[in-house]
């Protein structure tokens, strides 16, 4: 699925985990744009949900697509 997702990620707490995130998007998915909201514990990423999802996963968090 193409498009904007937001995914909750309980275990993104701090700066360094923000930036991890936002770089395995960038691996995947590069020139997409990604919102990190870190006090909400949010990801808004622009492209392939499941392509960031795997990302997200594989950088070691847990993401739970929001609908």
């Amino acid at each position: 699925m193409t498009g904007q997702t937001v995914f909750r990620i309980e275990d993104m707490t701090c700066g360094h985990c923000e930036k991890t995130v936002v770089k395995a998007l960038a691996e995947v998915l590069p020139g997409s744009i990604v919102t990190i909201d870190l006090a909400a514990r949010k990801a808004v990423v622009e492209g392939d949900a499941a392509l960031a999802e795997q990302a997200i996963r594989e950088a070691g968090y847990t993401p739970v697509r929001q609908g």
